[in-house]
């Protein structure tokens, strides 16, 4: 899938950023260990903290305090605020629950909100859930962000 992504990402000359929280690099990780990477990827902001979300994507606090930093309200926030200040064409945020502490019974471990975002177009989000250790949620979560912006680049170019 990394091979595709990549293939289709260079072909449409799309630019991508990511705001990853739960991932904590992971994902930027995997899109840069194949060559060719620097022809698409802008880069990753690794936003762990709520103030980090705050100052460096914009989510407004009342969103963090209304919805969590787990909600598709915070990563649509963070996608769109990371489409603003860098200007990319694709950019994808996700935030969740590796575990295995941090759950609760509404959110519980494994639980991970991705947004994906098209320049001039409205933002996916889904919320998933995922089981297994903390490593294998990362993983998990990492392969779903990516088939989301496979995803959202097939339906945007055919």
């Amino acid at each position: 899938m990394l091979h595709n992504l990549h293939a289709a990402l260079r072909a449409a000359k799309k630019t991508l950023a990511l705001a990853e929280s739960c991932t904590g690099g992971t994902i930027a990780h995997r899109l840069t260990a194949l060559p060719g990477a620097s022809e698409f990827f802008l880069g990753s902001v690794v936003a762990y903290s709520n103030e980090w979300k705050t100052s460096f994507l914009g989510v407004s606090e009342r969103t963090l305090r209304d919805h969590g930093a787990v909600s598709l309200e915070t990563v649509q926030a963070m996608a769109e605020g990371l489409m603003h200040r860098t200007h990319c064409d694709i950019a994808a945020a996700v935030s969740g629950i590796a575990g295995p502490t941090g759950g609760t019974q509404e959110k519980p471990v494994g639980t991970v909100c991705i947004a994906v975002s098209v320049r001039g177009e409205m933002t996916d989000v889904q919320m998933l859930h995922f089981s297994g250790t903390r490593t294998g949620i990362i993983e998990q979560t990492s392969e779903a962000v990516l088939a989301a912006v496979e995803r959202r680049l097939e339906k945007h170019h055919g």
